[in-house]
C-alpha cells in the first residue's frame, strides 16, 4: 500500500492525465468560497422569516453536522485523493453501485445548480439594465465559465481565488460594521440592544424546523475543495489544511452573520425576504449605497458558484468514466482538462435554464424537486464510507491517516443520526416531502442501474 504522501494521478480514456495546476492558496480560497455561497446571502431570508431569532440555533445545529461531514470527507480525501471525491470513496468502501449512485446524482445536482445560479445572476444584471433578456445574460455567463474551465485548471483556481477574496472581504466588513452597531459604537447608529431578540421562537418549533431545513441546504458547496484537491500540487497536505481551516469559518461567517442580522433587523421585516437579509441589515444601518454594493457581492457569489459547479460536475463525470461508470467520451483529457465533460456539464446546465422558461410548472419543477435531498444522500454515503474505510486504513495503512475524524466512531454515528433526523423533518413538511419522494425515486433508479452494471461487470 502506498504511503500517505503518494499522489494518485488519474488518466482519461485516451491515456492523458489531469494536470496539477492548483496551488495551496487556490485550495484555501476554494474552501472559503464554498462556505460563503448564494444560499447564505439570499436563501437565509426565508429561514429568518420562518424561525425568527432562533435561526441562529438552526444554523449552529446544521453547522455542527456539516463540520462532522467535512471532517469525515477530509479524512478519506487525504488518504485517497481523487477527482471523484465521495463518489470514489463510496465505490471503494461500499461497492461500485454506491459510487455510481453518489456520482451521477451529484452531477445532476451540480448541473441544475449551474442553471439556477445563472438565472439568479441574470436577474440582478437585468435589474441594472432593464429591457435586456435574462436568458442572454445566462448564456453569456455560461460561455465565460465554460471557457474558463476548458482552459488550464489554474484558470479555474484563479477565478475562484479572486471571487472568494471579494466575498470574504465583503462578509468580514459586514460583520465588523454589524458588531460595532450592536455594541452602539458605530457613528450615526443606535444599538438595538436585545429588543429584536425578545420573541426568540415566534412560530414555535415548526418555524425552527423550517429554518433548520433551509440552513442545511445553504451549506452545500463545501465538497468542491475535496474534488479540487486531486489536481493540486500536494493533494494530501492541501486537502488536510483546507478542510481543517474551513471549520471555524463556518461558525464565523454563517452563525456569526445570522446573529448580527437578527439583532439589527426585526425578524418579521418584509425587507429581510424582499431585499435579502444582508441588504436589509445594511439599510438599517443607513449606509449609503450599501444595498447596491451587496447586490454586487451576491452577483459575485452566484458567478463563483457557477464556476465552481461547472468544475465540480466535469470532474465528477470524468472520475465516473475513469472508473468505467459512464460514456467513454466524457473521459477524454486534453491539455490536462476533461474538456468533453466540461462541455456536457455546461450544456446540461443551460438546458435547465431553457426548461425554466419553456416548462416552468412541470418539467423544471420536477427537476428541482428531484435534486432537493441529494446532498443529504451524499452525506449519508460519506458517513457510511468513512465508517468502513477508517477501519480498513487503521488495519492496512495507518500512515495514510493525515486527517482523523474526531471521536471515531461515535461522532460518525451521531452525524448519521442527525441526517436521519433531517430526513424525518423533511417528511413532516408538505413542500420538502415532495422533494424527499422525488429525490428518493431518482436515487432508487440510479442505484438499480448501478447494481445491474456491477453484476454485469462481475460476470465478464
Amino acid at each position: 500500500m502506498p504511503s500517505s504522501t503518494t499522489q494518485e494521478t488519474p488518466t482519461g480514456t485516451d491515456g492523458a492525465s489531469l494536470s496539477h495546476g492548483l496551488k495551496q492558496r487556490h485550495l484555501s480560497m476554494i474552501a472559503l468560497g464554498g462556505v460563503i455561497g448564494a444560499g447564505l446571502f439570499v436563501g437565509s431570508g426565508a429561514g429568518i422569516a420562518a424561525a425568527g431569532p432562533s435561526i441562529v440555533v438552526a444554523y449552529a445545529l446544521s453547522g455542527l453536522l456539516v463540520m462532522l461531514v467535512m471532517r469525515m470527507l477530509g479524512e478519506m480525501s487525504a488518504a485517497y485523493p481523487s477527482s471523484g471525491s465521495f463518489s470514489a470513496h463510496a465505490e471503494r468502501a461500499i461497492g461500485p453501485w454506491a459510487g455510481f449512485t453518489a456520482g451521477w446524482s451529484f452531477w445532476v445536482l451540480l448541473c441544475t445548480a449551474v442553471g439556477l445560479e445563472g438565472i439568479g445572476a441574470a436577474k440582478i444584471v437585468s435589474g441594472w439594465l432593464p429591457g435586456t433578456p435574462e436568458w442572454a445574460w445566462v448564456a453569456l455567463f455560461m460561455v465565460v465559465f465554460c471557457g474558463t474551465n476548458l482552459a488550464a485548471v489554474k484558470n479555474f483556481g484563479e477565478f475562484e481565488f479572486w471571487f472568494a477574496a471579494l466575498k470574504v472581504a465583503a462578509i468580514s466588513l459586514f460583520l465588523v460594521l454589524g458588531v460595532l452597531a450592536v455594541l452602539g459604537v458605530l457613528p450615526g447608529t443606535d444599538s438595538p440592544g436585545a429588543s429584536n431578540l425578545t420573541d426568540f421562537l415566534p412560530n414555535g418549533s415548526e418555524g425552527l424546523v423550517i429554518g433548520l431545513l433551509a440552513s442545511v441546504f445553504a451549506y452545500g458547496g463545501l465538497e468542491t475543495v475535496t474534488i479540487a484537491a486531486a489536481e493540486s500540487e500536494n493533494p494530501v497536505q492541501g486537502v488536510a489544511r483546507a478542510v481543517c481551516t474551513a471549520m471555524w469559518r463556518i461558525a464565523l461567517f454563517y452563525i456569526g452573520s445570522m446573529a448580527v442580522i437578527v439583532t439589527l433587523v426585526p425578524w418579521d421585516s418584509e425587507e429581510v425576504v424582499e431585499k435579502g437579509p444582508y441588504v436589509a441589515a445594511l439599510d438599517e444601518l443607513g449606509i449609503p449605497g450599501a444595498g447596491q454594493l451587496m447586490n454586487v457581492v451576491v452577483l459575485v457569489a452566484l458567478l463563483s458558484a457557477m464556476n465552481a459547479n461547472v468544475y465540480g460536475a466535469s470532474r465528477i463525470a470524468y472520475s465516473l468514466v475513469e472508473r468505467g461508470q459512464g460514456p467513454k467520451v466524457l473521459g477524454r483529457v486534453s491539455g490536462g482538462v476533461p474538456r468533453v465533460a466540461v462541455l456536457a456539464s455546461s450544456v446540461f446546465g443551460f438546458l435547465c435554464v431553457l426548461l425554466s422558461y419553456w416548462r416552468p410548472d412541470d418539467v423544471f419543477a420536477w427537476l428541482l424537486n428531484m435534486i432537493g435531498a441529494v446532498i443529504l444522500v451524499v452525506w449519508i454515503l460519506i458517513a457510511v464510507s468513512q465508517l468502513r474505510l477508517r477501519r480498513r486504513l487503521e488495519r492496512e495503512a495507518p500512515e495514510r491517516l493525515a486527517v482523523r475524524m474526531w471521536a471515531f466512531p461515535w461522532l460518525t454515528w451521531v452525524a448519521l443520526a442527525g441526517m436521519a433526523g433531517v430526513f424525518l423533518l423533511m417528511a413532516r413538511e408538505p413542500d420538502t416531502r415532495v422533494q424527499l419522494y422525488s429525490t428518493g425515486a431518482m436515487i432508487l433508479v440510479l442505484a438499480a442501474v448501478g447494481y445491474a452494471w456491477q453484476r454485469a461487470r462481475a460476470k465478464q
